[in-house]
C-alpha cells in the first residue's frame, strides 16, 4: 500500500502515522520536539495522525493551494514548481539537516524514508 501526501511524505513510513499505541505516539511526540516540529511534547491524542488532506491546515500551505488551483496534486498545476513548492523543499532540507544533528542513525534513516524524498515524490505522484 502506498499513501503519499501532497508534499511528498510517505505515510506508510512515518512513525507518527504508524503509531498505534499511546507509547508509540509519546515516543513520536518526543522525537517531534527534539527535531523542532513541535514546541512541546504533545499528548498522544494530539499526536495521532488524522491525515493531511482531511483538513485545511497544512504546514506548507499545499492543501489550500491545491484547492485554490483546482488540481488534485501539485504536479498537475501549470505553475508547478511554484514558490510554495520551492519553499517547502527548502524547509524540508533544513529539517533534514536538523534530523542529522539530533537523531540517532536509526531515527534519521526512518525519517529520511518518510519525509526526505519530497522533490522526487512530488514530481511523480
Amino acid at each position: 500500500m502506498e499513501k503519499i501526501t501532497f508534499c511528498g511524505d510517505d505515510c506508510c513510513k512515518c512513525p507518527r502515522y504508524l503509531a498505534k499505541t499511546n507509547e508509540a505516539l509519546e515516543k513520536a511526540a518526543e522525537l517531534w520536539l527534539r527535531i523542532g516540529w513541535r514546541d512541546r511534547i504533545v499528548p498522544a491524542d494530539e499526536m495521532r495522525c488524522a491525515g493531511c488532506a482531511s483538513h485545511q491546515q497544512c504546514t506548507y500551505g499545499l492543501v489550500a493551494c491545491i484547492r485554490e488551483n483546482g488540481v488534485e496534486k501539485c504536479n498537475q498545476c501549470p505553475r508547478f514548481p511554484c514558490d510554495t513548492i520551492r519553499d517547502m523543499l527548502r524547509r524540508s532540507g533544513e529539517s533534514e539537516k536538523k534530523c542529522k544533528e539530533v537523531c540517532t542513525e536509526e531515527e534519521y534513516l526512518m525519517l529520511k524514508a518518510a519525509f526526505f524524498h519530497k522533490e522526487e515524490t512530488c514530481k511523480s505522484k
